[in-house]
């Protein structure tokens, strides 16, 4: 544990130095090309005081909305991948079809494409707005990979594990509850989390639907200040502290997992 530890906290220091050169790079480039940087009117676009009290700026109230997306979509996404894999795994010629199919569509052909069908096609059909077009895009498209993790995972297992819950007389909903998805589930979690990590990024497409989160919030402050540079490195950074956490997640549930399978 202690050398994890180590290990981890060397990580952290070189990924600081590497940020460190990077910023380095772009202050050099912008002085020799003789942008003026203005920074200090970033901050008023995070939080500002009024009536001496500190509320959220546009920015923040932007990644409010990415995590609102994130989450909802995160919890379906586990929900239809979890069905999928299960349909894909089944022995009915229908279910597997239907999962394969969904899975094949939605992983051959681009999320901006599916979310720009769902709001314009299926929106007003179904009565939906942009909110609940976008998590539902991002489910689909998300819950397409989960599927493939879910359908690793079980099939992963040895048969063994079938073979003696059957001998216990288990059916096969039961062999899967109390069997198979505990043993599926724990080696699934790092590579979910890491699909987690991939949705907060896909989630800034959502602004195409005129959907007011981090990335739409940047596009309307860079339009109104031109402060271009300034503006999509803040939310660069942002969306950078939300990915890396999830990352540190997803390198303690392997290292947690590892030493206790």
């Amino acid at each position: 544990m202690k050398r994890f530890h180590r290990h981890f906290f060397w990580d952290i220091i070189a990924y600081l130095a590497v940020i460190g050169v990077i910023v380095w790079l772009i202050e050099t480039g912008a002085g020799h090309s003789g942008y003026n940087w203005q920074w200090y009117r970033v901050p008023r676009y995070l939080w500002e005081v009024k009536n001496h009290r500190m509320v959220a700026g546009p920015l923040i109230q932007g990644l409010m909305v990415t995590l609102q997306i994130c989450g909802v979509s995160m919890g379906m996404s586990v929900v239809l991948g979890l069905t999928a894999a299960l349909l894909r795994l089944s022995d009915a010629l229908a279910a597997r079809f239907l999962a394969r199919a969904y899975v094949e569509t939605i992983r051959n052909t681009p999320l901006l494409v599916q979310l720009l069908f769902i709001y314009f096609v299926l929106g007003p059909v179904l009565g939906v707005g942009r909110f609940t077009s976008a998590t539902l895009a991002l489910s689909l498209f998300e819950g397409a990979y989960a599927s493939e993790i879910f359908r690793a995972g079980i099939v992963s297992l040895p048969k063994g594990q079938w073979e003696a819950a059957y001998s216990l007389g288990l059916g096969r909903f039961d062999t899967y509850r109390c069997v198979i998805l505990p043993q599926a589930v724990r080696r699934v979690l790092p590579p979910l989390a890491s699909q987690a990590v991939s949705l907060v990024k896909d989630s800034s497409l959502v602004s195409v639907i005129a959907v007011y989160d981090l990335t739409m919030q940047g596009q309307a402050i860079v339009s109104e200040t031109f402060l271009t540079f300034e503006i999509w490195f803040a939310i660069a950074a942002i969306y950078l502290v939300i990915t890396v956490a999830l990352s540190s997640l997803v390198l303690l549930l392997e290292h947690r997992f590892s030493v206790h399978p």
